[in-house]
């Protein structure tokens, strides 16, 4: 492999056309609603409406034509009325008990959707209702709770001159995907006819196998899962498609026909899940210098009804609890609280912008109470290489945070130029962050993702479970072969993840893609081009193929994920190299609050972040661009407004996200410092982005104002009570 690093990249670095752009311009895509199959009927779900109790009878009006309908309840479900996650804790189908509204109960399908749209309302729930938990902040059933602790926090505090506290509140966040959940099953599967086949808009196709062999006591050759065009995700078409996938197939086993699930937007807003809620408590123990001697953190998240993906989030949250800040002690307690509302789950950063949302508000609190420039005391306490991070990791690898930070203060300087014409007050506040690439800790290994190529008479394929979800996964794995095939990169061709054809990658989430799939197919490729022997040009490597195919018909290499050496984990005491790579970030941002409406706007953003090695640099920068976008709805405008346990503004007039007349300018820069164990260098770059806009933003908002807001979204209402 050494060769390959050294040699000069042709495909790695450069702004190849998107594999799928083509079709998405033209309109050849095709969305799971742009689906049809012959005698399709469409499914709708029965949801509880109120948010704790027990079900007395579910009836269906006696006085409506039922004819054509297909029903079904829980007594339909041949398996395991429960949906396949970390806990098994949540039913496809609601039994005897509500945890929460919009809870499934029954399902229904027509093959006309507006007798479908009559027959759900012809359908009579009645409850025995129960006092709701709606409040996490004083709710009492724990989901799951971590502690982490490193040195000894009593001494650290006692070395301080100053213990600094503070309290830091987010709220929820959708991730607002364009295409909403949908989708559509067929009975039989892989010419089992007992089985049963999902097409879908997903992130996680074997998510959705597991979910599938539970529920209907399959074997995993009587399961086929397709991934759809898919039309955004952002962590939630995660877990959440394994219940869409589950109720459709039910729907289409007891049928006899393909049945299509769509949800309309305001079903998606109300029922799935979204960014978990956060309070979190900063403890630090200060010298008169600024260096830190102890951090002391508490957090607690909202997990809603069920566990879901609860865990993870509070596992990276946790992790990431410090932001990038070096101290000699440290604890971390996290806990996930339940409450009757819909569950919380996957959302892009998992639990990271929550916790270093908290992190950097409190450096800022910390500089102001010390007296230090807010720049300085970040100085002064950011990670070195060689440093140790709360879970034990001694940070081996390039520590760039003192690097991301001096370019990001040049780039806006340079980039955004005040006017110094407005009667608006105006600031600047800064972020820092960092963020691990793949699963935590042993995660990965248990994983053990599998993906590979398959040669063709005129290049080869890649086989990845991997799904494309508009952030150009398909492109930059092709690069990545091409590149270590040393072949033009029109020779790789891609194909839609279907669980008959190609092998499970892990799923696609945690910024592990093109860390840890890229260089599962570096490998690969690897060992395709010892079977094939040299070649020196594109005509070369045909002849080859041809003749080796020619002798052995198929030629497909699949590699396995192989840990690093170096890393090692302790699941048991969360101690160890948590990630094997940190991407490393610095934001700063410009406000704008207007005093008469109070009204705060970003004007300005800059973002700089070491990602490795940019793989496709227009597409990273993209992704940069997109998760500061996010960052920058959640701290200003995205305010889910919760009454009895559901989503109150649930359409897209009153769910505020920013619109382009919104958008600042961004400026974004890419350090590429290399991670020996990525393919050609890279790691991590979808999720970091989202992590610092919250807190370079409140930062802004109190250089301007003087107001200290501890609590996002910062809607002019917030910044009026906080002006006093």
């Amino acid at each position: 492999m050494s060769k390959v690093k050294n040699r000069r990249l042709k495909v790695v670095g450069k702004r190849v056309p998107r594999t799928e752009g083509a079709d998405k311009v033209t309109g050849r895509a095709r969305y799971i609603d742009d689906m049809q199959f012959d005698h399709m009927i469409y499914g709708a779900t029965v949801r509880t409406t109120i948010p704790r109790g027990r079900i007395v009878s579910v009836e269906r009006d006696t006085a409506f034509d039922w004819s054509g309908f297909t029903w079904v309840d829980h007594r339909d479900i041949p398996g395991k009325n429960i949906v396949a996650m970390i806990v098994e804790d949540q039913p496809f189908l609601a039994v005897d008990r509500v945890e929460h509204q919009t809870e499934p109960v029954a399902l229904l399908a027509h093959a006309d959707r507006a007798r479908l749209a009559e027959g759900l309302k012809a359908v009579r729930i009645t409850y025995q209702e129960e006092p709701p938990v709606l409040d996490f902040e004083t709710a009492t059933e724990v989901l799951k709770e971590l502690s982490i602790a490193r040195g000894d926090l009593a001494a650290g505090l006692a070395l301080a001159d100053k213990i600094i506290e503070g309290t830091y509140r987010t709220g929820h966040q959708e991730q607002l995907y364009i295409e909403t959940n949908g989708m559509i099953a067929l009975p039989g599967a892989n010419g089992f006819p007992e089985g049963v086949t999902a097409y879908g808009s997903m992130q996680c196709p074997y998510y959705v196998v597991k979910a599938l062999e539970k529920l209907f006591r399959l074997d995993r050759e009587r399961i086929r899962v397709v991934q759809t065009t898919t039309g955004g995700g952002f962590g939630g078409k995660e877990e959440y498609p394994s219940i869409v996938a589950g109720h459709a197939c039910l729907l289409a086993r007891k049928a006899g026909v393909p049945v299509k699930m769509i949800y309309e937007r305001h079903e998606d807003l109300i029922a799935t899940t979204k960014r978990h809620p956060s309070i979190i408590t900063w403890r630090a123990g200060v010298k008169s210098d600024g260096t830190l001697t102890a951090i002391d953190i508490d957090m607690r998240l909202d997990g809603g009804a069920y566990m879901t993906l609860s865990p993870v989030v509070l596992s990276r949250a946790a992790i990431h609890a410090t932001g990038p800040y070096r101290t000699p002690s440290v604890r971390i307690r996290g806990r996930v609280m339940k409450t009757n509302t819909p569950p919380n789950g996957a959302f892009r950063g998992f639990g990271a912008p929550q916790s270093q949302f908290a992190a950097e508000v409190h450096m800022d609190r910390i500089a102001e109470v010390m007296g230090i420039d807010p720049i300085e005391l970040r100085r002064r306490n950011l990670f070195q290489t060689g440093d140790t991070t709360a879970t034990g990791q001694v940070l081996h690898d390039r520590v760039s945070a003192d690097e991301v930070l001096d370019k990001a203060l040049a780039k806006h300087r340079v980039a955004h130029r005040r006017s110094k014409k407005t009667k608006k007050l105006a600031g600047t506040g800064i972020a820092m962050f960092f963020h691990g690439s793949g699963f935590t800790g042993g995660g990965e290994v248990r994983l053990a993702s599998r993906a590979g190529v398959e040669l063709l008479p005129d290049g080869v394929r890649l086989l990845v479970g991997s799904t494309e979800i508009g952030q150009g996964t398909r492109t930059m794995l092709a690069q990545i072969v091409a590149e270590s095939l040393e072949l033009p990169y029109a020779f790789v061709k891609t194909i839609d993840p279907d669980t008959a054809q190609v092998p499970d990658s892990g799923p696609t989430v945690a910024s592990r893609t093109c860390m840890i799939v890229g260089t599962i197919l570096q490998r690969a490729s690897a060992k395709l081009r010892i079977e094939l022997g040299p070649y020196k040009s594109g005509d070369d490597f045909k002849k080859r193929a041809k003749a080796l195919l020619k002798k052995r018909g198929t030629v497909v290499i699949i590699d396995q994920y192989e840990k690093p050496g170096e890393i090692e984990w302790n699941d048991e005491t969360y101690q160890g190299d948590a990630y094997g790579a940190y991407a490393w970030g610095c934001n700063l941002a410009d406000v704008e609050i207007d005093p008469l409406t109070y009204e705060a706007r970003c004007t300005a953003f800059t973002s700089v972040i070491d990602i490795g090695r940019a793989i496709h640099p227009l597409l990273a920068e993209g992704q940069i661009e997109g998760g500061t976008l996010q960052g920058i709805g959640w701290a200003l405008f995205e305010d889910v407004v919760m009454k009895n346990g559901v989503m109150q503004n649930a359409n897209l007039t009153n769910y505020i996200i920013p619109t382009t007349l919104d958008a600042p300018h961004i400026a974004v820069e890419i350090v590429e410092n290399p991670y020996p164990n990525g393919p050609f260098g890279a790691k991590g770059v979808g999720e970091c982005p989202i992590d610092g806009p919250a807190a370079a933003i409140v930062n802004a908002i109190r250089d301007a104002s003087g107001a200290r807001l501890d609590a996002i979204p910062a809607t002019p209402e917030r910044i009026m009570k906080v002006l006093g």
